[in-house]
């Protein structure tokens, strides 16, 4: 065997152990701001402990005034509960993940050391989801069980419905996330971030979505095709009015995936150390 063939097996060896090594770098930075994860703990979390919790409480006070804890309707709320404040945590990961290097000031010395900006990118989609996701995965997991452990004589979510509703909850969650780390990654600003994507998600487009004269142009917005894709015994969360194919709700939603990411890369390759 020559040298040559040595030496490229040998770079093709050391990849995957790169980009394994600086996944788990990514992971260790977000971990290692103990405000940005108890605070997302607490919002993806907390309220779903807190509500199932009260819920349960009061049934055993009064039964006859009170229903169960759990049934498909509070399911539904326990979700839109999550989808409102979990979120929140999402768009704080994302735009941590994105900025944080930039506002730490260690891009440069990230930069000088030979990494491909666009590598230094693309760890931060696993890195960010990988904290995330399993916070998400936690909370939905807490509220099927309520769900169907304290259903009572209410109708108890099936287990299609369950597998449905958890993979939609971790779709909400990953599309929060990437838009924030592409936004970040463009503005080069955490806080900047956070208040614009906020304000996207709670204001502007649920009004864009309301505004019937914008017509058929709705059907672009994220919060639509979300809708559509909801399963179908939960309440539509955003009011939607809009009837869309399934297909056409996935590819506005890969569009929402790809184009921040896209858009994030391009700023990270270009952007002044």
């Amino acid at each position: 065997m020559s040298a040559a063939t040595t030496g490229q097996l040998a770079r093709a060896r050391r990849r995957p152990r790169t980009w394994s090594r600086l996944i788990s770098a990514e992971i260790l930075k977000l971990r290692k701001r103990r405000g940005l994860l108890w605070s997302s703990i607490a919002l993806v979390i907390g309220p779903q402990l807190v509500a199932y919790t009260v819920l349960a409480a009061l049934h055993a006070v009064d039964p006859a005034k009170y229903d169960p804890a759990g049934g498909v309707d509070n399911l539904s709320g326990g979700i839109d509960v999550l989808l409102t404040l979990g979120l929140v945590a999402a768009i704080m990961i994302g735009a941590t993940a994105g900025a944080g290097d930039l506002n730490a000031g260690v891009f440069r010395e990230l930069v000088v050391t030979g990494r491909s900006r666009i590598q230094l990118f693309l760890v931060r989609l696993p890195g960010g989801l990988a904290l995330l996701l399993p916070l998400a995965a936690i909370s939905f997991a807490g509220s099927a069980i309520a769900c169907v452990l304290l259903a009572g004589n209410l109708q108890a979510p099936s287990p299609s419905l369950l597998v449905k509703a958890g993979l939609w909850v971790l779709l909400a969650f990953t599309l929060q996330f990437v838009l924030a780390l592409g936004v970040a990654s463009l503005v080069g600003s955490r806080s900047i971030t956070i208040g614009v994507v906020l304000a996207w998600q709670l204001v502007v487009a649920p009004l864009l979505l309301a505004f019937s004269k914008l017509g058929m142009v709705r059907e672009f917005l994220p919060n639509a095709a979300f809708d559509r894709l909801s399963p179908g015994s939960f309440a539509n969360l955003h009011g939607s009015e809009l009837t869309m194919s399934v297909g056409a709700a996935g590819a506005v939603l890969v569009g929402w995936l790809l184009v921040p990411l896209v858009v994030g890369a391009w700023r990270t390759a270009t952007r002044d150390a």
